[in-house]
């Protein structure tokens, strides 16, 4: 062969390994960053040429797919959009996905490597695995219980299982319907927009990601402080609570909307929501006493998962003593999630343990085989069994004789507290109201515990209470579990 000849050979060989080199560097090395670029379509057509999986309730799809005439050939249906949306979230092939269809979207798109049977053969062949379902621990009936009843409130329930942690419920109101904005057209658009500029903020998860002042509610936490550390023997010894109660080394002073809460009992005080007797009472346990038994129930837990992320409820750790009292009764800087509020009655409920809530019971694939079984978890020990008990007792006047009437069930033991937060500087907003509480039938274990905070209301300020407006809510919810509607 001749030089140039030679030379022609090597020169094409060498060109043919540059091609191989900027093939494989294109192709492997660089793979990801072409994946997730945002100028890259065909990861976006590739994950809507299939249905999506489902989530479904008491074995019921709330979810579903569409055929479209887009190159995105799927888009994502919400049956009862407004009904789940606090549980499901969207799925938007503009916007993304949130709350249940985002955490499980890898099962929910059929991208989790657990939905193949074989993995190493599905990675070669890149053939897609249909969407997996996600099988939620909601009651059916108890979501429209609460929905229902939260009819033209703005506000949030959230009912949890006490001996599971199985959330039941989880509602926040004003709702909207994921499927108006899960396309891709204009309308899908123009229907976002006009989410995320209404005033009453339909989108935001107030059962999970807003937090509150708890009010009279965080009075359990409070006498749960005070039983556990001994400062009164058993919930009927007097107190020698003042009325007005002077605030520590403040010229303020604190009264109570009820009478009769001089000197009065922990369980009287609980019943009547006695201001001056749980200030006195978080002040005589001591910062440390009371940081101990919020935390004991979830508050300043920053890592909470449902697996949604929950919003940290807060229980400061730094105050004056001025700061404790107010914060004792629910107020200054403690904030709550109603979901935390459901786990503080479902601890009392449940002997003092505080089961992890969850959201999911399994996740499956397309067939149904399940790929993941969640179970019960021990959250915290918030009190002991005694102290719970007393607790209960204590909660079930609140019922029986006091502010919280209007959550009676027949035939149910039902426990509870009412609250009334203050709002505004000065408390010159809307004040929230709250209940809280749990029911089972007579003789048994509860089966629910329910915290329910209304934000506004059409009722007048003076008429505005946790006992006459969420307490009903809560009852419907309870009933509704109970099978006693």
């Amino acid at each position: 062969m001749s030089t140039t000849g030679r030379r022609a050979g090597t020169f094409c060989l060498l060109l043919i390994v540059a091609l191989l080199v900027q093939a494989t560097r294109v192709q492997v090395v660089r793979a990801p960053e072409y994946d997730s670029s945002p100028a890259n379509r065909r990861q976006m057509i590739i994950r809507y040429a299939q249905p999506r999986g489902s989530i479904l309730v008491d074995g019921h799809r709330i979810t579903g797919s569409e055929a479209s005439h887009g190159m995105l050939r799927y888009r994502r249906t919400y049956p009862e959009g407004p009904l789940y949306a606090a549980v499901t979230g969207y799925s938007s092939q503009i916007y993304g996905n949130s709350l249940l269809e985002g955490v499980e979207d890898g099962v929910l798109s059929g991208t989790d490597p657990r939905l193949a049977g074989f993995p190493l053969w599905s990675a070669v062949t890149r053939k897609p695995q249909p969407g997996g379902d996600v099988v939620t621990t909601i009651d059916a009936a108890a979501q429209r219980a609460a929905f229902q009843a939260m009819d033209g409130k703005r506000g949030a329930v959230a009912a949890v299982e006490p001996a599971t942690g199985r959330i039941l419920a989880l509602v926040s109101t004003p709702s909207y319907d994921p499927g108006s904005f899960a396309g891709s057209s204009g309308a899908d658009r123009r229907a976002w927009q006009a989410l995320q500029t209404d005033p009453l903020q339909p989108m935001l998860d107030r059962a999970l990601r807003q937090t509150y002042p708890p009010g009279s509610t965080f009075k359990v936490v409070t006498a749960a402080a005070g039983l556990s550390a001994g400062v009164y023997p058993d919930p009927d010894v007097r107190t020698d609570s003042p009325e007005p109660l002077p605030l520590p080394n403040s010229d303020r002073v604190l009264t109570n909307e009820a009478p009769g809460c001089l000197d009065a009992t922990l369980r009287l005080a609980l019943a009547r929501s006695c201001n001056t007797v749980y200030a006195k009472l978080g002040v005589d346990v001591g910062l440390p006493g009371m940081v101990r038994a919020a935390e004991g129930f979830g508050f300043n837990d920053g890592g909470l998962r449902v697996p949604v992320g929950v919003a940290k409820s807060v229980f400061d750790t730094r105050m004056d003593r001025a700061q404790l009292a107010l914060s004792s009764i629910g107020q200054y800087d403690t904030r709550a999630t109603p979901l935390q509020m459901a786990m503080v009655a479902a601890g009392v409920a449940n002997g003092g343990k505080v089961m992890r809530p969850r959201l999911v019971d399994r996740l499956t694939r397309a067939d149904g085989t399940a790929v993941a079984l969640m179970s019960e978890q021990v959250y915290r020990q918030a009190v002991a069994p005694g102290v719970a008990a007393e607790l209960r007792s204590m909660m079930e006047d609140v019922v029986t004789e006091g502010t919280g009437a209007n959550a009676r069930i027949p035939g149910a033991v039902v426990g509870g507290k009412t609250g009334t937060a203050q709002n505004g500087v000065g408390n010159s907003g809307t004040p929230y109201a709250w209940f809280i509480g749990y029911a089972g039938p007579d003789g048994a274990a509860p089966k629910v515990a329910v915290a329910v905070v209304i934000e506004d209301s059409a009722a007048r300020r003076a008429d505005i209470s946790g006992g006459g407006l969420a307490a009903p809510v809560a009852r419907a919810v309870m009933a509704a579990v109970l099978g006693m509607v």
